[in-house]
């Protein structure tokens, strides 16, 4: 397809998302979705206008969802203003830590032992479609820094955590492929790396990096009276890329650094503002943006804010608005992809191994290591269905490719993951909205 012909064909796809905007929000049907089924029409099954291998597009669509995915991981650190002790964490870290490994070792047992992979395979396709994702989870997550529903809370944590602590089971996998077994060498200093380095350490120095700049930020835009007209997504696009950076080039995980660095960035907000109340509800008047709407009573008037509250609060709603407009731009042209090649790996033995994975290994795992004492037995319930599968998975699949993995096993984990991945999305698009208005109802006093 020419740049010309992609050209013509977003500008459509962006147009109907548009105009049809206002009845999708009263029906099941999510936006990505939409897309899913626009990339299918525009595929070789429908009009044929794309009609590129997915091994072929790998290079750079890797990139292109690592993109996304970091985009996502900053916007969903930002949105988290519970201190890290805060026991609303702890489902958070009990998805993202123990869930998800005994979900990654569930589809590993389901694919060797019912679809008949070997070991290296099935652990790579556990560790690609075991992380729940940034990107197209955002409908579960929290609606803003101001909401703290434990559901929500722990889903917008646990995607924000655990892209970044299922990379070291992507790279196990691997080493499993390349080794053929197990080795108490190579596995212990992959435990070192990985887990042992690379999960702290990238937390560690993006969350430093966000605090300490977010209060060098507040501070210059107060001292300058500067807080109104300072490029704010520079400072997004800024401390994406240097968090990003800075991890990686001592061997630790860039994705929870970038999240980390929401977090830090959202900390420095906190501290600076002194309030209950996210800063950017409280300059809503200043910086006008419609995605930050407050609750009642909370609007101030700016003459009655400090220094330092309009600055971050200016700083945190523009850069909440720039992230979510990336952030959706980037699902739009990621998910059409997705369904224009889906024709081309479409495999029946993932209807089988989704079916497992989101009605038997999540769910369980979550009801049994979830504790009831956090959340009652209908958010429990919730948490196990709301595992989306998405843009992350494609960027696992894409990183494998990269390594040189033998013809029959990127056949397999290619036509595997993109299937799940699409029946995710039409699954758990249909049935997230529905769940959760019912969620709502049963919060609401009576």
């Amino acid at each position: 397809m020419s740049f010309i012909l992609w050209m013509a064909v977003l500008g459509v796809l962006l147009l109907m998302l548009a105009l049809t905007a206002s009845y999708l929000r009263w029906l099941p049907v999510t936006t990505s979705a939409v897309c899913l089924a626009f990339g299918v029409a525009i595929g070789p099954m429908g009009l044929g206008l794309f009609t590129t291998d997915f091994k072929d597009t790998a290079s750079w669509l890797e990139r292109l969802a690592e993109a996304a995915v970091l985009f996502s991981l900053f916007s969903t650190g930002i949105k988290l203003r519970l201190g890290l002790g805060r026991s609303a964490w702890r489902a958070a870290y009990m998805l993202s830590g123990p869930v998800m490994i005994v979900s990654i070792l569930g589809v590993c047992l389901v694919a060797h032992y019912a679809l008949g992979l070997s070991w290296g395979v099935s652990m790579l396709l556990g560790a690609m479609l075991a992380p729940t994702d940034p990107v197209l989870a955002s409908m579960v997550q929290v609606n803003s820094a101001q909401d703290f529903d434990r559901v929500r809370f722990g889903l917008s944590g646990e995607a924000g955590l655990n892209d970044g602590t299922a990379f070291p089971f992507v790279i196990l996998s691997l080493l499993m492929l390349h080794h053929g077994s197990l080795d108490s060498h190579w596995l212990g200093q992959w435990a070192l790396e990985n887990l042992v380095w690379g999960v702290p350490v990238g937390l560690l120095i993006g969350y430093g990096m966000g605090r300490a700049i977010g209060h060098l930020m507040i501070y210059l835009r107060v001292r300058h009276a500067d807080s109104t007209n300072s490029p704010n997504d520079f400072l997004a696009l800024a401390l994406i890329a240097l968090s990003y950076f800075a991890a990686a080039s001592v061997g630790a995980f860039g994705f929870l650094a970038v999240f980390a660095a929401g977090l830090g960035l959202r900390q420095a907000e906190v501290r600076t503002s002194n309030s209950e109340v996210p800063s950017e509800h409280l300059a809503k008047p200043i910086s006008g943006h419609r995605d930050m709407a407050p609750e009642e009573g909370t609007v101030t008037h700016p003459n009655d804010l400090e220094d330092g509250q309009l600055a971050a609060g200016v700083m945190m709603g523009d850069i909440l608005v720039f992230g979510n407009l990336v952030e959706r731009s980037m699902e739009v042209l990621l998910i059409t992809i997705l369904g224009a090649t889906l024709s081309a790996y479409w495999d029946w033995r993932a209807v089988g191994l989704a079916a497992a994975l989101f009605c038997v290994i999540r769910p369980l795992s979550v009801w049994l290591l979830v504790s009831r004492r956090l959340l009652d037995g209908h958010q429990r319930a919730l948490l196990g269905w709301f595992g989306i599968r998405g843009i992350g998975s494609i960027y696992y699949l894409c990183y494998a490719l990269a390594h040189e993995l033998p013809e029959s096993v990127e056949q397999v984990c290619i036509s595997l993951t993109l299937s799940v991945v699409a029946l995710s999305i039409l699954v758990h698009g249909i049935s997230t909205q529905p769940l959760l208005e019912h969620y709502e109802r049963r919060r609401k006093p009576v």
